[in-house]
């Protein structure tokens, strides 16, 4: 046998004396290894001077250690991944005094706030908490806004340290904010209204709704409504329906906005706007007494801080009730709305441009990414360079806060008036300079927020768009209100009577107006009423507001849609338009013909085939067969993975080595008892010289023929099994475990080279200690490469039991005459991602999310194409063509794998076209396209 060869008398116990292996325990386990490594059948004719060979096996034992600690922490991520899964499927085990605690508050609960009304309580907790949190967080802005203009002015002799002080505050924080977000929760960049929309709408937004992604008002109270959930979740188990937690999420995002402006009713409004196409009514109360309890709370606490003397409106006006305005003045009013529909669209495109234009550049995307605080830095120092009240902030009343800003805007005096009191002058006093006057100051104003404000919301830190475009539609109005008052400065004349310009009233109309057109909502003019106190212009802000929102939803989707669209969130579009071409359009016109299925009796082979080839793919159509094509139920791609992991898995393999081991054993022991196994030394009697005994000798041993063949020693049984290991090969050959048995009692002779450093130092040293050598108490028998290789094999082509894993039995089925908006009714209502398509049972096709979107936004720009009828012609020759050819199977693997994995590919060398089915009218054709499920 070829390989290292060892003399008997190298195994010797004196020649370990004079050995290094003496002094190093865990030698002799390699030399054990190398022994059983080359299958040693003779030991006499080389010294352990032939001992050059166990370099090299020593190298390639590290090369297999390497790569079998990558695969077993390959496989430690499935399993971990999949142990996350089953975590969040059971309940978590409680302890008993967890249990005694949920005991006692579910009885507390049954006799206090369950008697009063459980929705009432669980609402009211939410709007308390979500304002608790709100008002702290406004109250610390404010004292960062307050902080930083009082820097400014206490450093008024030291320009430089002005400029210094202006843009080192926000600087820092706007590059916490970044830091700490990117850490934390990349989730939460953004206003957090876009999020909600797509999780109202049934889509799971990984770890979005916890309490380390808190974001905008918005997102923190779904975060406050999703953790109220869980805790009530313990100990009510009704908070745990689907349903319910989407009604408690619409109920949060009212409060959300409530809080923001103090305004229960437009937020209520506002939200539903927002985030849902379809509302159910039921939830119309839930909304109305959390966003009531959380604006109420809100003002109160402002009340008690000493904010304000008691509860009023945020920006109280005080126009006059009795000629508010003109009806003349309609007109500028429409103007406004029209000049607001086309700037709210702008600043739609215009964010979407900026954010496309990083990613287009890919170097400096690039370089943006690995420099994360570059960008957010370098903004921050150019607005606030821009802003700073010594330069060009002077034009933009950069000294006054965003409240102070709302109240001057919205005030009932006219600037441009000759006869102002003295607090009228203060305020005119932060809208004019030496060098101008009003006019040129608040388009100063509107033109650099409109593209900083567009500019910021690129920024990687949580922050909402809905305050700055009220904002600046709130200076638009007031602009066209004071160049209206000097048109006209004694008011428009309405028969005998004089009505006076009211500026203030403009400022409410463009607040209304452009904010409407940049979210597409209606709501606005609620909330500028319920902000001002007032419903004097409830006719000129309807009026505004439905124009401007008429011209933006003609030209530019809604901010939140396109945030949407930029973060390709799984969101279905609006159908716009209800002509006769959204009713004309049918499933059989968008639906995906080309099918990728499983079948009852597919084997593990072709299953794994399928998750392979399809790896975007988390549900697949269980069938009756490719012939009939009778829709069966709907299985998870994780439920698949789970049946090649238990059928291919370790512990599989495991039970098949222990199997066929204790075959071997079994036949082994059957095979000694039927015949002794033959000695490699007998002795032969000669003729003439045996002497006769008194005592009976034993019978003499068989003549040995030349045909006999000599045993070795250290001869393997020929019953050995390639799926034992080392231990248990020496379990077959009693003479060799013998010869390592010596080599071990030699081991334990042996002493430390070092005692004294490992002595305890308060008594002498004791060299005379033996060194015990550990040895593992249990090795694992597995398969060897090439036997594992072949297992597989052989496992793959078994037929798979479809009753081991979940199957969806009634999966949503459409039929090809549904027209689109009904199809998308359903999908908007039911939260679908895709549906299938049946015709009296048979599955023909698949609609998914991405096929139906692409027809409502092709169908509303005017490029929808139906899908052309299916060739029969051409169909028949490819079904009799697929039904004449056989299976490929798929070719042996290099490496044995643990279980299948999500991140392989398939080589060029494979067909391209295996395992992918298309089902068109009965007939069966392979193809490269795969359904977008």
């Amino acid at each position: 046998m070829g390989g290292l060869q060892i003399s008997q008398s190298s195994l010797a116990l004196p020649c370990l004396e004079c050995t290094p292996l003496q002094k190093d325990a865990s030698g002799l386990l390699r030399l054990m290894v190398v022994l059983y490594k080359y299958g040693i059948s003779d030991l006499k004719e080389c010294a352990f001077s032939d001992l050059i060979m166990y370099g090299q096996y020593k190298e390639d034992l590290e090369a297999y250690a390497k790569a079998e600690a990558r695969r077993l922490k390959t496989l430690q991520k499935l399993r971990k991944k999949e142990e996350t899964i089953r975590k969040k499927e059971l309940k978590t085990y409680r302890s008993a005094s967890q249990r005694r605690l949920a005991g006692y508050l579910t009885t507390f609960w049954h006799h206090t706030f369950a008697k009063l009304g459980e929705d009432w309580v669980f609402l009211a907790v939410l709007g308390i908490l979500t304002s608790l949190i709100s008002f702290s967080m406004d109250y610390a802005i404010a004292i960062c806004l307050r902080t930083r203009i009082w820097l400014y002015r206490d450093l008024a002799r030291h320009p430089l340290l002005q400029y210094m002080a202006w843009i080192a505050f926000p600087l820092t924080l706007i590059l916490f904010s970044s830091g700490f977000v990117h850490i934390m929760a990349p989730q939460a960049i953004g206003s957090g209204i876009p999020e909600m929309k797509t999780v109202l709408r049934g889509v799971v937004l990984k770890e979005y709704l916890t309490f380390r992604t808190l974001g905008p008002f918005v997102h923190v109270a779904s975060i406050v409504a999703t953790l109220l959930s869980k805790l009530v979740t313990s100990f009510k188990g009704i908070y745990e329906n689907e349903s319910r937690t989407s009604e408690m999420l619409a109920a949060a995002c009212a409060v959300g906005v409530a809080c923001s402006f103090a305004a229960p009713i437009g937020g209520v409004l506002f939200s539903i706007e927002v985030t849902s196409v379809f509302f159910a009514v039921r939830n119309y109360y839930r909304g109305f007494f959390a966003a009531c309890c959380g604006a109420m709370v809100w003002r109160l606490l402002a009340v008690w801080f000493k904010d304000e003397e008691t509860i009023t409106a945020l920006f109280k006006t005080n126009f006059s009730v009795d000629f508010p305005f003109d009806p003349q003045e309609l007109l500028a009013f429409a103007l406004i709305g029209a000049f607001c529909g086309f700037a709210g669209a702008l600043f739609v495109w215009l964010h979407r441009q900026i954010v496309y234009f990083n990613r287009r550049h890919k170097k400096m995307n690039s370089f943006l990414q690995r420099n994360r605080f570059m960008y957010p830095a370098v903004i921050t120092v150019v607005i606030s360079s821009l802003t700073f009240p010594l330069g060009l902030g002077q034009f933009m009343a950069a000294e006054l806060t965003n409240h102070e800003v709302m109240n001057e805007l919205f005030s009932n005096i006219t600037w441009s008036g000759a006869d102002l009191e003295v607090d009228d002058k203060i305020i005119v006093s932060h809208w004019i300079t030496p060098y101008t006057n009003i006019y040129i100051n608040l388009a100063i104003f509107i033109i650099m927020n409109f593209i900083t404000t567009t500019v910021c919301a690129t920024l990687p830190v949580p922050a909402g768009v809905f305050i700055p475009v009220f904002r600046i539609g709130a200076a638009f109005g007031r602009l066209v209100g004071e160049c209206m008052a000097a048109w006209f400065p004694e008011g428009i004349r309405m028969g005998d009577n004089i009505f006076k310009i009211l500026p203030g009233g403009y400022a409410v109309v463009g607040a209304a107006a452009l904010s409407g057109s940049a979210t597409h909502t209606v709501s606005t003019s609620v909330i500028v009423f319920e902000l001002t106190g007032q419903m004097s212009h409830i006719l000129p802000v309807i009026i505004a507001v439905l124009i401007a929102n008429a011209i933006a939803q003609s030209l530019q989707p809604s901010i939140y849609d396109s945030i949407i669209q930029i973060k390709k969130l799984p969101y279905l579009p609006s159908i716009i338009s209800t002509s006769s071409q959204a009713h004309n359009v049918y499933v059989d016109d968008i639906m995906v013909r080309e099918i990728v299925y499983i079948w009852e009796g597919a084997t593990y082979r072709e299953i794994k085939s399928i998750l392979k080839s399809n790896k975007r793919l988390q549900s697949f159509p269980l069938v009756e067969s490719s012939e009939s094509m009778i829709l069966l139920g709907s299985v998870q791609r994780m439920e698949l993975m789970r049946l090649l992991e238990r059928h291919l898995g370790r512990e599989r393999r495991l039970e098949e080595v222990a199997r066929r081991k204790s075959v071997d054993e079994d036949t082994y022991k059957a095979a000694q008892e039927q015949q002794r196994r033959m000695s490699r030394f007998e002795v032969i009697p000669v003729a003439g010289l045996a002497r006769p005994s008194s005592r009976g000798s034993p019978p003499p041993s068989p003549t040995m023929t030349p045909t006999s063949p000599k045993k070795s020693i250290l001869k393997h049984s020929p019953l050995h099994s390639p799926y034992s290991t080392i231990t248990s090969s020496i379990a077959h050959d009693s003479r060799l475990r013998a010869a390592f048995e010596a080599i071990f009692r030699k081991a334990l002779t042996l002493q430390d080279a070092n005692p004294s450093e490992k002595s305890d130092n308060s008594g002498p040293p004791t060299p005379n200690i033996p060194k015990r050598v550990k040895l593992p108490k249990e090795r694992v028998i597995d398969m060897s490469e090439e036997e594992q290789i072949q297992w597989e094999e052989d496992q793959l082509n078994v037929p798979v039991d479809f009753c081991k894993c979940h199957i969806d039995p009634a999966p949503f089925q459409l039929v090809e005459r549904t027209s689109l908006i009904k199809v998308h009714s359903l999908f908007s209502m039911l939260g679908l991602n895709h549906a299938y398509v049946t015709a009296i049972g048979r599955l023909v096709g698949v609609v998914a999310l991405k096929e139906l979107r692409k027809a409502i936004e092709n169908m509303q720009g005017g490029n929808f194409v139906r899908n052309p009828p299916p060739n029969f012609e051409t169909t028949s020759i490819l079904n009799n063509s697929y039904m004449a050819a056989e299976y490929p199977s798929e070719p042996p693997s290099e490496a044995p794998s643990e279980a299948p994995s999500e991140v392989e590919t398939p080589s060029e060398s494979e067909e391209p076209e295996r395992n992918r089915f298309v089902f068109n009218f009965r007939n069966i054709q392979r193809t490269n396209q795969t359904s977008p499920v």
